[in-house]
């Protein structure tokens, strides 16, 4: 059964960054594509960053293009979302999920398993 444990929420002010990170346990954590989605309050839950198996290749919102970066280390199992210029539209629950393809997508419905999320707020 895979786990997913995120990390490095917290209240920031606006133009400030944070990193998240994301331990995977109980899948051959290379094998499989991670992403990061959030839920701000009242709102469906969207995409922010995917990355592919082996972290060639990352895919992002436009809403978050230029100022989050998505990184994986294989060797640690972790994930990362390295997020810059942080603006108050960026609160939310922050989520990071995986598999069972190799290949990021943009779609919730790829991914098979989750995390319990870290909260990140931005203040004005």
């Amino acid at each position: 059964q895979v786990q997913l444990v995120e990390s490095g929420g917290g209240l920031v002010q606006a133009g400030g960054r944070l990193r998240l990170s994301c331990v995977a346990s109980g899948r051959t954590f290379s094998d499989y594509a991670m992403t990061w989605f959030r839920q701000a309050p009242g709102k469906e839950r969207e995409f922010v960053a995917a990355i592919n198996w082996s972290g060639t290749n990352q895919y992002y919102a436009d809403s978050v293009k230029g100022r989050f970066t998505i990184s994986r280390d294989n060797a640690k199992n972790t994930v990362y979302l390295q997020m810059n210029n942080l603006k108050p539209e960026d609160t939310a629950v922050y989520y990071c999920g995986t598999g069972p393809r190799p290949y990021g997508t943009r779609w919730a419905g790829d991914y098979d398993s989750w995390g319990q999320g870290t909260q990140v707020a931005v203040s004005s």
